[in-house]
């Protein structure tokens, strides 16, 4: 079965977006150099995205506009939204654990989790991400979207890397088994 990896940007306080939404925050402390170091190493194992109805919106509305991000990717978008999909955008409306469970059988390389809480924290509570990829922006929000909330019980993880470049702190957990 192919891994299920949580790639994601959170600020030092743990923050995914401030409270409006917005992820302008997310770059290094010198905006002019190069924020997409461990981006580009990482989508080289995926085949799939996984992401949710807010962050597709913000990408082709705000930070991709006319032109897919992923392309080149097989994307599954969770809505309630009944949308026409194309060869590489899949909208659908089913319950996020079922299919990832379901992708892990058909993928043919990892499966990325991209993004937001509401698609994120389901899998987390269910135990199905594999791997925690988590860069830290070196900002301190103070209030907005949290990475982690509401997890009831434990999940322990084995630091597998680590890297810095930019301000930029990358972890690299994997569930410890």
């Amino acid at each position: 079965m192919k891994r299920v990896v949580l790639f994601i940007a959170m600020s030092l306080d743990g923050y995914i977006a401030d409270c409006e939404g917005n992820v302008d925050w997310l770059m290094g402390q010198e905006p002019q150099q190069d924020d997409m170091v461990s981006y580009d190493e990482f989508i080289k194992k995926i085949s799939t995205v996984v992401i949710g109805w807010n962050t597709y919106h913000q990408i082709i509305t705000e930070l991709s506009p006319g032109k897919w991000f992923y392309s080149g990717l097989k994307s599954y978008v969770l809505t309630h939204r009944r949308l026409p999909s194309t060869g590489e955008i899949v909208f659908v409306d089913e319950d996020v654990c079922k299919l990832v469970r379901d992708l892990q059988e058909t993928s043919s390389k990892d499966i990325w989790i991209c993004g937001g809480a509401a698609v994120i924290r389901p899998l987390i509570e269910a135990d199905l991400i594999d791997q925690y990829y988590i860069s830290v922006i070196p900002t301190i929000l103070g209030d907005g979207i949290r990475l982690f909330e509401g997890k009831s019980s434990e999940i322990k993880l084995r630091l597998v890397n680590t890297k810095r470049y930019n301000g930029i702190v990358d972890l690299v957990y994997e569930r410890r088994m």
